[in-house]
């Protein structure tokens, strides 16, 4: 179980005066999160809002364990104050809790609560290597380790062919869902030919959230909208590209084709229709 030197990042939160001042760089250089995915690696970013972790690990030959990263944690073992949601954006794998094993097939969830000493991820081929997506935030409980398949995952439909946002919501980790400490997640699937995600946009000061951006074709883009909904901003996103979203800002996206993508939030609250919606016509 060997593995390159770990690859870290900090991102530190952001002044939503400050950032109406920012380049095109300085936006991708602080909420953008590229490059998540290499082989037999590890990487992880520290956002400073809500301290939630963002994660990507992708074994190919060999396992790679959950590395304590105490140079954030400061704790003996990653979990010892933390709960994570991991959910599978590549191949078949195996994901290895205090040594129970959980096979996590393209886009189930796993959530592992706190005080959990080993994790180890492996793929079950290595032709079709699987894509760990990790997200992490502290936690003041121990909850049990919880798998979940597309069938148990609470279903939403939402939008319409009109609009160009008909999708269907997954709802995992979330409080009538997966018990968690603070962490919520889960992904929404644009249906074909249906581009806009999250429309009309929305607020909620009392959690941040990161999408992951997936299943979007190698030659198109997605547009992730964030900032002040009367002084909008836009990031340029590919496959696999994440974007950090601030307590403040709108979260909104559209791409050149259908895709999907993973939603994870920390905060003061679990409630998913916690949100302040923004009117068209205060948007800028």
């Amino acid at each position: 179980m060997t593995m390159k030197k770990l690859k870290t990042e900090i991102r530190y939160a952001a002044n939503p005066v400050d950032f109406k001042n920012y380049p095109t760089k300085r936006l991708r250089d602080d909420f953008l999160i590229e490059d998540l995915f290499e082989d037999n690696q590890s990487k992880a970013v520290y956002s400073l809002y809500d301290r939630f972790i963002v994660m990507g690990i992708k074994p190919i030959q060999q396992s790679i364990k959950l590395d304590p990263y105490s140079e954030w944690t400061k704790s003996d073992y990653f979990l010892q104050r933390r709960e994570l949601g991991i959910m599978n954006v590549g191949g078949s794998g195996v994901v290895v809790v205090d040594g129970t094993e959980y096979k996590l097939d393209k886009k189930e969830c796993i959530y592992i609560g706190s005080g959990k000493k080993d994790v180890v991820f492996k793929s079950n081929s290595s032709q079709e290597p699987a894509e760990f997506y990790i997200n992490s935030a502290p936690a003041h409980k121990a909850y049990p380790t919880v798998k979940s398949t597309l069938r148990d995952a609470n279903k939403v439909e939402l939008g319409d062919q009109e609009r160009s946002n008909q999708r269907t919501i997954y709802q995992y980790i979330h409080e009538d869902g997966i018990q968690s400490c603070q962490l919520v997640m889960g992904f929404t699937e644009l249906k074909p030919g249906n581009v806009w995600n999250t429309f009309p946009p929305h607020t909620h000061a009392r959690r941040m959230e990161v999408y992951f951006y997936f299943d979007l074709d190698p030659d198109q883009i997605a547009m992730h909208f964030m900032g002040e909904s009367d002084e909008t901003r836009h990031l340029v996103l590919k496959n696999k590209q994440a974007a950090i979203s601030p307590e403040w800002s709108i979260h909104a996206g559209a791409g050149t084709k259908s895709y999907a993508f993973i939603w994870g939030m920390a905060g003061e609250n679990q409630s998913f229709s916690d949100m302040d919606a923004i009117d068209l016509k205060a948007i800028k």
